[in-house]
């Protein structure tokens, strides 16, 4: 059984380069998501919101290889990241941020799927933070992107190149800024991390 790699399939919105910042269409995606609030970095929802789209994304996986043979590997963690004013968004005020949690489903998940596996992880791991998890199609368009490596905390100046970019190329920013998690934090070196930073653009 040949395992699908999306990740590769969408090598151009998974792997941009690290050297400046590019432009891409993103397609519409459908994804697992999860809201919340606050610092991640001291967030017990954020730790468990984690979590719990890794258990339904892979019981997913595992019901489409079991009942179909279709086996394909699970997407990375993403994120959006936002304020209710985005003019006073500040990488040091994170107890005011708002995120998104999500994971890509690729086809052929759909809703039923999604809600049956849902349901089970409940029952049987006694998540019952899916509660809240929806199944959502998520159209980002387009956007400036780039691969941030290392932490976190130094994301700055690349999300200011990536600004200043689509300002010299007539866009401006709108919605929400967003992150895909390349790198296992427990097990990457902070300075080996790879982060997709990504931000809708649209002209002037």
């Amino acid at each position: 059984m040949d395992k699908i790699d999306h990740k590769s399939l969408l090598k151009p919105l998974y792997s941009p380069s690290a050297k400046e910042p590019v432009f891409a269409d993103v397609p519409d995606m459908n994804f697992i998501m999860l809201d919340g609030k606050g610092n991640p970095n001291a967030s017990q929802l954020y730790q468990d919101t984690v979590s719990a789209l890794f258990q339904l994304s892979y019981a997913i996986k595992f019901f489409f290889k079991k009942s179909q043979g279709i086996d394909y590997s699970v997407m990375p963690l993403e994120g959006l990241w936002w304020v209710e004013d985005m003019s006073l968004f500040s990488i040091e005020d994170k107890d005011s941020w708002l995120w998104t949690m999500m994971i890509m489903q690729p086809e052929p998940v759909v809703q039923e799927q999604f809600e049956q596996q849902r349901q089970e992880v409940i029952k049987k791991k006694g998540t019952t933070i899916l509660s809240n998890a929806r199944f959502e199609n998520y159209h980002e368009g387009f956007s400036v992107q780039m691969m941030h490596i290392g932490p976190y905390s130094a994301e700055g100046p690349n999300i200011a190149r990536m600004h200043e970019s689509a300002r010299q190329n007539g866009y401006i920013n709108f919605g929400k800024h967003h992150e895909i998690y390349l790198g296992d934090v427990r097990k990457t070196a902070p300075e080996k991390l790879k982060t997709v930073l990504r931000q809708p653009v649209k002209k002037i």
